[in-house]
């Protein structure tokens, strides 16, 4: 994949086909890297809306699962994979937040999921309307998206003898999770590219979560609304943070560096918060 390539012509109809922000940003980068993957982008799914209660946009966690696959198949599993995946994610958030100026689906569309009535308003005016500030935002989007990821996946690593370490990642391991999906959210570490924002690890850990009922159940879409499995990795995360969701708020600190966020995890930074989403 290259910036020279044709941009997408069909994001609002894929849009409308998939359903989520999550699903279609997913589908849209996996399609230029030239390899599909069904399970997982169904999977992605819950993660639209910010995982429903208006944190970082669904089109970023999409994005941010195909980076990381590409990073696997570029390095075959190996520990720069992870890095090139965060850095690529943070290439995304950056191209995002200068379009949008805030990584949060509320700010963007001025809805808070996490209110019942907020989030029948604005999924009536999605099935009946068509929510434009979303669907035009898609289309706006699609091609610096992709061009953000080529970028961030042509960036060359910086040598170093110390091994990159995401959170999301070692959430993935602790599910039993293969090689290629604990890269695939690798991206997520330090609330989505090292942003601050909400967990990654929480996000990792409903996307596997979800994966695993995709592939129980092929060809059908996981539930949206009252996703049992997702309520519950939810409400564990928020009994363990007394309900605080930004990974900055928790971790006490931000990361300014993938070295910074290596060390706090090397140092026992989240290890309880990460066996509590691992159950």
């Amino acid at each position: 994949m290259n910036d020279s390539k044709p941009i997408p012509q069909d994001t609002r109809e894929k849009f409308r086909e998939l359903g989520t922000c999550s699903r279609t940003f997913f589908y849209l980068l996996n399609r230029e890297f030239g390899y599909p993957v069904e399970n997982e982008e169904r999977a992605a799914a819950p993660l639209a809306g910010g995982m429903q209660r208006g944190h970082q946009c669904g089109m970023l966690w999409g994005s941010a699962l195909a980076v990381g696959a590409e990073s696997y198949r570029r390095f075959e599993g190996g520990d720069q994979a992870v890095g090139l995946a965060i850095t690529a994610t943070q290439h995304l958030v950056e191209s995002f937040s200068n379009r949008t100026k805030s990584v949060n689906c509320r700010d963007v569309t001025g809805y808070d999921f996490s209110r019942k009535f907020d989030l029948v308003k604005y999924m009536a005016r999605f099935i009946f309307l068509g929510d434009r500030s979303c669907f035009e935002l898609a289309e706006e989007w699609a091609p610096e998206a992709i061009q953000s990821a080529s970028r961030g996946l042509s960036h060359e690593q910086p040598g170093s003898t110390q091994k990159p370490i995401s959170c999301a990642s070692e959430v993935a391991k602790k599910m039993g999770a293969g090689d290629e999906e604990t890269i695939m959210v690798a991206g997520y570490a330090g609330g989505l590219g090292l942003s601050g924002a909400a967990c990654g690890a929480l996000g990792a850990a409903i996307w596997l979560k979800t994966l695993t009922w995709c592939r129980e159940h092929p060809g059908k879409s996981p539930p949206y609304f009252n996703n049992p499995d997702m309520e519950k990795k939810i409400a564990a995360f928020a009994g363990a943070t007394d309900s605080e969701f930004l990974c900055h708020k928790i971790c006490g600190r931000r990361f300014n560096t993938i070295s910074d966020h290596t060390e706090f995890i090397e140092n026992g930074g989240c290890d309880k918060l990460i066996d509590v989403l691992a159950q």
